[in-house]
C-alpha cells in the first residue's frame, strides 16, 4: 500500500502524538477563536457543522472558542458560558460531530477579567484597561476560590459532554494573565506580591482541574509567551511559570502572543510569517511537555519547519482553518498548492466579531456559513461567460466550474488579479500572492477557458451563445473635478502602485479611505523615485519597527516604546473632504496598525478640506475657511472608484441573462471580501 504523498514532505507535522491517554493523528491544532455562532439562532447546529467540516478536513485537535466558567467571566452579555449540566446534551452534538471524523476536541475555559464588556467586571486589582471603559473591582479571596471551583465545574461538565480535554486560557491579558504580572496585580495577599504568589492562580487551576478530571483528559494551559506590554513578564518569569504549570499537571503548553491592549500588532498581514516562534522555542527549552507555536503560521511548509527545527511540538492555526477546512487533508495528500491560504487580512473574522457579527472569511465565504451553501453539482449545466478576472470574477468562475458549468473567463489585461495586483505593492500584502496562486490552480483544475488580453463586447458574447454572463469588470479610479487636475504632478493611485508613475519626496494624498492609507504606507517604506518592490517582510525590520525584545530580557518583551517616531523618507499629507476622522472606515483590527505606522513617520492627516486648484506651486486648499498651499512634488488621487458596468447594462437591455458582481455592481467601499462573496454566491445561483 502506497504511503500518503504528504508524509515525505511533512513528516513532523503529520506525525501522531500520544497525550493523556489519547492519540492526535497529526500535530495540527485548530486554535481557539470566537465566531459568535453560538450566539445565533440554532447556534449549536451551526457550530457543529462548522467544526465537523474541519474535523472532516483531518485537523488533529480542535479547541473551541472560550466558554466562561461563570457570569462574571463573560466577554460580553450573552456570550458562551458552561455552568449547568442542562447544557451537556447540546454540547454533545458538537463533540459527536467532531468525533465522527476522528478528530479530538477541547473546550477552552476563559474568564475575561478586566476585559469583560460589563460594568461589574473583575480583576486581581482595580486597574482599568485602556481598551475597556469599565474599571474592574478587585476580587476578594473568597471570589478567587469560588472562581477556581467554577473552572473545575466547567471542566467536569466539558468532560461529561464528550470533550477530550480543556484549554485553560492564561494569556492575551485575560484574568489569569492579569494575576501573573505586576502591571495588573498590586495585591499584597497570597495571590499577589511575589512571583510565586502571582503564579498561584494558574497553578491551582491546573492542579484542581487535573484532580477532578483524571489523567486521561487532555489539559492544555495557554501561557502568555510574550506579553508585549509595559510591566509584563520577562522571559525568565515565563519560563518559571511554564515549569510550575507543568508540575501542576498540564499535558500541553499552548502559546499566546501579546495582550489585546498591546500596541504591537500580532496576527495581521504586516507581521512576517512565523514571527513569534522564538517565544515558543524558549518555553520548549524550559519544559518537557509538548509546546505549541501559534500566530502567523499559515502554510504546511512553515508549520513543518517550525516543528522539525525543534521550536515546538505542534502548531496552532485558527484563521487558516477558516480559510480552508481541509488544510490538513490536503497536506497529507501532498497537495499544498490546493490550500486556500489565510492572508491575515482580518476583515471578515476579527473585524466582524468586533462589530457584533458572526465571523466568516474573506477568501472562503463558506466559513461559519456551512449550512447555507450547496456542495453538489448544479441541476442543469450551462455555458457561462465571466468577464473580468479580478477577485470576484475568479471566485465566480471557480465556483461555477465546480458546480459543473462550462466556463469561459475573459480578462482584458495580460494577467489575472485586477485590483489585487495593486494591493500586492503595499508592505505586508504579499500574502495576496496566495490568493492568486489558489485561484490560478482552481481555474486550471476546473478546466476554465481563460482568455487573457481579451476585452469583450456584447456582440462578442452574443456570438458565442452563452447561456449566462457574469460581469465582474471591476472599477476605474474616480478623478475629482479640481482645476489643474491634469498637472504633471498629479498621479492616479493605480499608476503609482503599478509602477507606471513614481512619487517625489513631498506628497499629498487626496482621499483618506483604505486605498489612501495603503498608498501612504507604500510611500513610507520606499524611497523617492523608487518603483514598487514586491517583497516579504523582514523579521528583523519588523522587530526594530515595533521595539520587540526577542531576548525577553525586558519586561513584556519590549525594548522601547512601540510607537516611538521613526525616520521618514518623505513628507506625506493625507486629505479628505469630510470633517470626520480620517481613516474612520478602516478595519478595526488593522486600522490602528496603519494609523500607528504612519504616525511614527510624521504623516499628517487633514479633514474638512476644500480643494481649490493645482498648479506649479502645489495643491491649493481651504481648511476651516483658511486658504493654504501644500508645496508638494506629487499629488496622488485616491478619491474612490466608479463602476465599469456599461457592459452589464447593455446585456440586460438586449435580453441576455446577465449578473453583475463586485466593483462593477457597487464601487463604494469596494474590497476583495465583497467581491469574492458575490462571486461564490452567483456561482452557486447559476
Amino acid at each position: 500500500m502506497q504511503a500518503d504523498p504528504g508524509l515525505s514532505r511533512y513528516p513532523h507535522l503529520l506525525a501522531p502524538l500520544k497525550v493523556a491517554g489519547t492519540t492526535l493523528r497529526n500535530r495540527i491544532i485548530m486554535g481557539s477563536m470566537h465566531t459568535r455562532l453560538d450566539m445565533e439562532e440554532n447556534g449549536v447546529q451551526k457550530m457543529a457543522a462548522f467544526l465537523a467540516e474541519r474535523a472532516k478536513g483531518e485537523v488533529g485537535l480542535i479547541i473551541t472558542g472560550g466558554y466562561a466558567p461563570n457570569s462574571a467571566g463573560l466577554i460580553e452579555p450573552g456570550g458562551p458560558m458552561l455552568t449547568d449540566r442542562a447544557q451537556v446534551p447540546e454540547l454533545r452534538r458538537i463533540t459527536e460531530a467532531v468525533h465522527r471524523y476522528d478528530s479530538k476536541i477541547c473546550l477552552q475555559i476563559l474568564h475575561s477579567g478586566r476585559y469583560a464588556k460589563q460594568e461589574e467586571c473583575l480583576g486581581p486589582s482595580s486597574i482599568r484597561s485602556r481598551i475597556n471603559r469599565y474599571t474592574p473591582r478587585a476580587m476578594t479571596g473568597e471570589e478567587i476560590e469560588q472562581t477556581i471551583a467554577d473552572y473545575v465545574r466547567c471542566a467536569a461538565l466539558a468532560q461529561e459532554a464528550g470533550f477530550d480535554g480543556v484549554e485553560i486560557m492564561g494569556s492575551e491579558g485575560y484574568l489569569i494573565n492579569e494575576f501573573t504580572v505586576l502591571r495588573t496585580n498590586d495585591r499584597t495577599d497570597e495571590w499577589g506580591g511575589s512571583e510565586e504568589n502571582r503564579h498561584r492562580l494558574p497553578v491551582e487551576l491546573v492542579k484542581r482541574v487535573r484532580a477532578a478530571t483524571g489523567n486521561n483528559f487532555i489539559l492544555i494551559y495557554r501561557i502568555s509567551a510574550l506579553d508585549l506590554v509595559e510591566g509584563g513578564a520577562t522571559g525568565d518569569e515565563i519560563d518559571r511559570l511554564a515549569q510550575r504549570v507543568e508540575s501542576a499537571g498540564a499535558d500541553i503548553l499552548n502559546t499566546g502572543i501579546g495582550w489585546h491592549e498591546a500596541r504591537v500588532p500580532t496576527i495581521a498581514y504586516p507581521i512576517p510569517r512565523g514571527a513569534w516562534r522564538f517565544a515558543a522555542a524558549r518555553i520548549k527549552r524550559a519544559v518537557k511537555i509538548p509546546v505549541v507555536a501559534s500566530n502567523r503560521i499559515n502554510t504546511p511548509e512553515l508549520a513543518e519547519e517550525v516543528i522539525s527545527s525543534g521550536d515546538s511540538d505542534l502548531v496552532s492555526m485558527a484563521r487558516p482553518m477558516l480559510a480552508d477546512p481541509f488544510f490538513a487533508k490536503k497536506a497529507r495528500e501532498g497537495k499544498p498548492e490546493t490550500i486556500n491560504t489565510c492572508i491575515a487580512c482580518n476583515q471578515a473574522c476579527l473585524d466582524f466579531i468586533f462589530s457584533d457579527r458572526s465571523a466568516t472569511c474573506l477568501v472562503n465565504p463558506r466559513a461559519c456559513r456551512e449550512t447555507l451553501f450547496e456542495e453538489g453539482p448544479a441541476a442543469r449545466p450551462r455555458k457561462v461567460a465571466v468577464v473580468g478576472a479580478g477577485a470576484g470574477g475568479l471566485a465566480a468562475a471557480a465556483e461555477a466550474s465546480r458546480r459543473g458549468h462550462q466556463v469561459t473567463l475573459f480578462e482584458a489585461a495580460d494577467r489575472i488579479g485586477g485590483q489585487i495586483n495593486l494591493a500586492r505593492a503595499v508592505p505586508g500584502k504579499v500574502e495576496f500572492d496566495e490568493m492568486l496562486r489558489y485561484y490560478s490552480g482552481r481555474i486550471e483544475a476546473g478546466q476554465v477557458n481563460l482568455r487573457l488580453n481579451t476585452p469583450v463586447s456584447k456582440a462578442d458574447l452574443a456570438n458565442e451563445g452563452f447561456d449566462a454572463v457574469v460581469v465582474a469588470s471591476g472599477v476605474h479610479p474616480r478623478v475629482p473635478a479640481i482645476p489643474g487636475i491634469d498637472h504633471p504632478s498629479v498621479v492616479v493611485y493605480s499608476d503609482l502602485l503599478s509602477g507606471k508613475r513614481k512619487a517625489g519626496r513631498r506628497v499629498a494624498i487626496i482621499g483618506a479611505g483604505g486605498i489612501g492609507f495603503d498608498v501612504a504606507e507604500y510611500l513610507c517604506h520606499s524611497q523617492p523615485g523608487e518603483a514598487p518592490k514586491h517583497r516579504a517582510l523582514d523579521l528583523k525590520d519588523f522587530q526594530r519597527e515595533w521595539n520587540i525584545d526577542a531576548t525577553l530580557s525586558q519586561p513584556g518583551g519590549l525594548s522601547g516604546d512601540p510607537l516611538a517616531p521613526r525616520e521618514a523618507s518623505r513628507e506625506i499629507t493625507i486629505l479628505q473632504r469630510k470633517a470626520s476622522r480620517p481613516g474612520a472606515g478602516l478595519g478595526v483590527s488593522t486600522g490602528w496598525i496603519l494609523r500607528s505606522s504612519l504616525a511614527k513617520r510624521g504623516v499628517k492627516l487633514l479633514a474638512g478640506v476644500s480643494y481649490d486648484r493645482i498648479d506649479d506651486a502645489g495643491l491649493h486648499i481651504t481648511v476651516d475657511g483658511t486658504p493654504q498651499v501644500l508645496a508638494v512634488d506629487t499629488i496622488v488621487i485616491c478619491a474612490g472608484q466608479d463602476s465599469n458596468r456599461s457592459l452589464y447594462d447593455e446585456l440586460r437591455a438586449s435580453g441576455i441573462e446577465a449578473h453583475v458582481i463586485g466593483g462593477a455592481k457597487e464601487a463604494a467601499e469596494l474590497d476583495a471580501m465583497r467581491a469574492i462573496d458575490d462571486g461564490v454566491r452567483v456561482g452557486q445561483a447559476l
